[in-house]
């Protein structure tokens, strides 16, 4: 794999998607997006990335206000992304990043999916007891926050390079099929 190599997953609720980038960013060595940061390095991306609003939030709050975001957050988000993005090979999870980094060269967009009977398992042993119902009115947020700032259809199939059903696998072994498809199409 090339050693500027992005990827980008977005995912359903329930799937297994935030582990699978962790599984992916520990195979790789490489930073899992704001997640590998020091306190320092927030810090200095929470007083130097534009704009700043009133409604902005910092970065190590990625996410808690998902659907309410206002125009100034998506551009502050986005800032970071392409920061991190350009500051070498990592994983971002979310935040459009497949949309930003869409014309960056060896960037690879994920998304990951799973069936409804192994998205309702994980919500009830993996997410505090949460319904399939409750699981999928996040994933209708993140539709409506993604399409409302790309303009595109969140999960469609043309907006990512692969997508992945995480129900009949072990996301150790999606993780290792992910990192061969990228290390093929970079040859």
């Amino acid at each position: 794999m090339k050693e500027n190599t992005v990827i980008t997953v977005s995912r359903q609720y329930g799937c297994g998607g935030r582990e699978l980038a962790k599984i992916l960013a520990k195979k790789l060595n490489v930073k899992l997006g704001i997640n590998d940061l020091s306190e320092q390095d927030l810090l200095e991306l929470e007083n130097t990335v534009h704009p700043l609003t009133l409604t902005f939030m910092p970065f190590h709050s990625f996410g808690t206000r998902m659907g309410e975001s206002s125009r100034g957050m998506f551009l502050s988000e986005a800032s970071v992304v392409r920061k991190l993005a350009n500051d070498g090979a990592c994983v971002i999870l979310g935040r459009c990043a497949d949309y930003v980094l869409e014309d960056m060269p060896n960037h690879f967009s994920i998304f990951v999916c799973a069936d409804d009977e192994y998205r309702e398992k994980r919500g009830k042993e993996v997410y505090e007891g949460k319904t399939l119902k409750e699981l999928d009115a996040e994933n209708e947020k993140r539709a409506r926050y993604y399409n409302y700032y790309t303009g595109k259809k969140w999960g469609e199939a043309s907006n990512y390079d692969l997508i992945v059903n995480t129900s009949n696998a072990s996301l150790d072994k999606i993780a290792d099929a992910i990192i061969e498809y990228i290390n093929k199409v970079q040859e």
